[in-house]
């Protein structure tokens, strides 16, 4: 937890510190209706601590004597709240000063300042969450595409961490058959054969391995598509940027070498957010700088998820492209054949050979950026990804089901060289720490502080 206690009652302000309409401040705890009471007045004249939950009313906000503003006071009872305590929400006019002021209110009354996370915190540890649920609320937040607006939602619902049930429950069946053939060999209890712990374990396994297979599509979708433009200058790599950023990020020229630095630009292409990498062309050159360029793309394509390689289709294949299907061997790259406009005299077989079969386009077309992400959404199997199964989101989860997988393989391995079930047993109590360990249910303090490190003041 942090420094406050679970016990105390906190408050912040919930939305930007930006001018907008409204800005709320939220005081969550045992004190909440206590605080509340002091700063807001009902022009009903009624009680605050009489009010029920999920109720309303409408009244003056003071700093003691001191009149502040009108607002609204929404009330929420325990249980029944975000956080699982006494919760009320003061929405006042959206001035930083008068949000400020509110805040400052609340804490002479008696809340403490909340930490970052700190409701979603005390929602977690009032279990009205489990760790991967608190995990998708930031990673909503922060949520720039459809794609990754969808997962949030699935894992905030619980895909994850029923995953995570589903995979302990197997494995607890497993643990709980060995040890009643141990302790009870006398009994009717079915024998533990290695033939049956191969296929249970083997299950299992998979499972695991299966979730870590979607590692890459998930940090994908989290993230965003690390994207490289690349191919030797003046075949339209500034004018495909332009294009899938609806603005002129690059500049376009015939000349060639225009682009001699990196020119960055995220963008949402078809749900999915994609950081594009607008790279200097690949030539060989005496200019000090734009080699510089040459050498920060190379770095680029060395770390993209995936690589656009352009070509001009109004040219014969050169050897500068030529060069460029040996730097792109073992990249997942899609060939794009650029200046379909113009009379295409390019080898596109050779093309298809080396890369694979390209998209023939026109950058200037008006549907190039649809067709464009719907062929990036294939290539990295982004639509296989069934969000409503659970997944892996980020490097704590995944960690956590390797450590499982690992102890699953150290299981297997022990069940065929025929050691005693009681070692693979302990095995198992290694993997099923990992998945409690993944959904929360056993989780030490430091790894909740380090999840929560994520997350705004407010939230």
């Amino acid at each position: 937890m942090s420094e406050n206690s679970i016990n105390s009652t906190v408050c912040a302000i919930a939305t930007p510190a930006a001018v907008g309409g409204i800005s709320v401040v939220r005081i969550s705890g045992e004190r909440a209706f206590d605080v509340a009471e002091k700063v807001f007045k009902p022009v009903s004249g009624r009680a605050v601590c009489e009010m029920k939950g999920y109720t309303a009313a409408y009244g003056k906000i003071y700093d003691g004597a001191e009149r502040l503003d009108d607002g609204v006071l929404l009330v929420f009872r325990a249980p029944h709240s975000y956080t699982g305590e006494d919760v009320c929400e003061i929405s006042c006019h959206g001035g930083i000063y008068v949000t400020r002021r509110v805040m400052t209110a609340c804490l002479k009354a008696g809340a403490e300042a909340a930490a970052a996370g700190e409701f979603t915190k005390r929602a977690l540890l009032n279990g009205k969450m489990s760790l991967t649920q608190a995990e998708a609320v930031a990673d909503l937040i922060s949520a720039q595409g459809e794609q990754m607006l969808s997962c949030s939602n699935s894992q905030r619902e619980g895909a994850m961490y029923r995953c995570a049930e589903r995979i302990s429950e197997k494995i607890m069946d497993v643990s709980a058959q060995i040890s009643a053939w141990i302790d009870y060999p006398e009994d009717d209890t079915p024998v533990v054969t290695e033939e049956w712990l191969k296929e249970r374990l083997g299950g299992i396994k998979s499972e695991l391995d299966e979730l870590l297979s979607g590692y890459d599509r998930g940090r994908m979708i989290r993230d965003g598509i690390s994207c490289a433009i690349v191919g030797k200058p003046n075949v339209g790599k500034s004018t495909i940027m332009n294009a899938l950023s609806g603005v002129q990020r690059s500049i376009v020229s015939d000349i060639a070498g225009t682009t001699r630095d990196i020119v960055e630009e995220t963008v949402n292409l078809g749900g999915a957010v994609l950081l594009l990498s607008d790279c200097a062309g690949i030539r060989e050159t005496d200019d000090e700088v734009e080699r510089i360029g040459v050498e920060i793309m190379l770095q680029k394509l060395e770390n993209a998820d995936i690589v656009l390689a352009v070509f001009d289709g109004s040219r014969e294949l050169s050897e500068e492209d030529r060069r460029l299907f040996t730097r792109l061997k073992g990249k997942n790259v899609i060939p794009i054949v650029n200046k379909s406009d113009l009379n295409i005299t390019l080898d596109i077989s050779e093309v298809e050979r080396k890369l694979g079969e390209p998209l023939v386009v026109s950058a200037k077309d008006e549907d190039f950026a649809e067709r464009l992400g719907r062929e990036i959404t294939t290539r990295l199997d982004l639509d296989k990804l069934d969000a409503s199964a659970g997944f892996i989101a980020n490097e704590r989860q995944r960690s956590c089901v390797i450590k499982a997988a690992d102890a699953v393989e150290k299981a297997l391995s022990a069940t065929a060289a025929g050691v005693t079930p009681d070692v693979i047993g302990v095995q198992l109590e290694y993997a099923l720490s990992a998945i409690y360990e993944l959904s929360g249910k056993s989780v030490s303090d430091e790894v909740i502080s380090e999840v929560f490190k994520r997350f705004c003041v407010g939230k």
